[in-house]
């Protein structure tokens, strides 16, 4: 079987890390998953956002570029919860944006970012995952993750307008778009299996799809 590597990408709540654990389980790909627990900024930034944004943008930098570089030096496919696109792209971004992140630290963030992400090797396949804000702000309330106690409506909201803008941009590899409100690939197989399907059409270069077409197909 011909290696690749997978990228999901996704708002926060549009289920990336459960897709990527059972995709992983499911064909015996490698995981990785975003770095919490060993973070050493993350206390900081939710105590001081505006002091704290540059160390953890520059954190996620080098953690992401290293997670990668590992997956795609493996001789295993291998899945990742998250891309290091998204870092600049929709999170660095975001910060700029809410004042969080000044204008030298982003511009000089972004720079670097350019040049480790130049000499990266390219994906095979991003995963991007999507649902309303609305359904994505009930997961999250469900989960009671207290790091994300804060997230609001708003800025989800502006999130999934980076989302947006960036993959019109975003050229590096095929796209397959899959709308995780009509899907539960946690407790339906049917589901993980079309998702495979659709995972192993695009691979083999068929036809843009988007899942689901239509409320039968989920059901």
């Amino acid at each position: 079987m011909t290696k690749r590597l997978i990228l999901v990408a996704g708002n926060i709540g549009a289920g990336k890390t459960s897709l990527t654990e059972r995709l992983g389980a499911r064909l015996d790909w490698q995981t990785s998953f975003e770095s919490v627990a060993d973070n050493p900024y993350l206390a900081n930034f939710y105590a001081d956002m505006r002091q704290w944004s540059f160390h953890l943008q520059v954190f996620f930098l080098g953690h992401r570029a290293q997670q990668h570089l590992e997956l795609a030096n493996s001789p295993q496919s291998a899945i990742a919860d998250r891309s290091i696109y998204e870092d600049a792209y929709i999170f660095a971004r975001a910060l700029h944006h809410l004042g969080n992140l000044t204008e030298r630290d982003y511009q000089s963030y972004r720079h670097v970012f350019d040049l480790i992400v130049a000499s990266l090797p390219r994906p095979d396949l991003l995963l991007y995952l999507t649902a309303p804000v609305s359904v994505l702000l009930e997961r999250i309330h469900r989960r009671g993750r207290q790091i994300e106690s804060g997230i609001t409506f708003e800025y989800l909201s502006l999130l999934e307008t980076f989302y947006e803008e960036w993959l019109e941009i975003f050229d590096l590899c095929p796209v397959l778009t899959l709308h995780t409100d009509d899907l539960d690939f946690v407790n339906k197989p049917r589901h993980l299996n079309i998702v495979i399907q659709r995972i192993q059409d695009k691979l083999a270069g068929k036809e843009d799809v988007i899942f689901p077409a239509n409320n039968n197909e989920a059901t």
